[in-house]
């Protein structure tokens, strides 16, 4: 599935996004940008410790923001951690809840992302390409559905 905005290509694929031959990746970080799981840890593991310890070095950081560093052994050229969770190690009965139903709407994340993205294009841009990458095929489709509808 691909879609141009203004000047931009978005695509979307499925796969493994430490393949990818592009100027940067997105991971989506803790504040503290430590890299144990998930993303991250494949991340980590296809690239080497010390895009984690650059990472860590510039944190923590707040909720929503986001720092860039090296890729280490991947074959891009930098990693974008962008915050999307705190790191404060605890959890409750809400928290449990909250993260169980964020889990059932993979469909409605993507969409956010997507739109998000699309906003941004609005305006000005220097961005070529935009892929999003999907690690299996319910990902991939979420995300193919949310850009078919953008």
């Amino acid at each position: 599935m691909e879609r141009r905005f203004g000047r931009t290509t978005v695509s979307v694929q499925q796969g493994d996004i430490t393949r990818l031959q592009v100027d940067a990746i997105v991971n989506a970080a803790n504040t503290h940008l430590w890299m144990g799981g998930g993303v991250a840890g494949a991340i980590k593991r296809a690239g080497g410790a010390e895009i984690e310890q650059e990472a860590v070095a510039l944190g923590p950081i707040g909720m929503g923001e986001a720092v860039v560093t090296g890729a280490g052994r991947l074959p891009c050229r930098h990693v974008i951690h962008a915050a999307t969770m705190g790191q404060d190690l605890t959890t409750s009965a809400a928290a449990i809840r909250s993260a169980t139903r964020s889990s059932l709407r993979a469909d409605e994340a993507a969409q956010l992302m997507i739109e998000e993205t699309v906003a941004c294009l609005r305006g000005e841009s220097t961005l070529k390409t935009i892929i999003f990458v999907g690690f299996n095929a319910e990902a991939a489709e979420a995300f193919g559905r949310a850009l078919e509808e953008a």
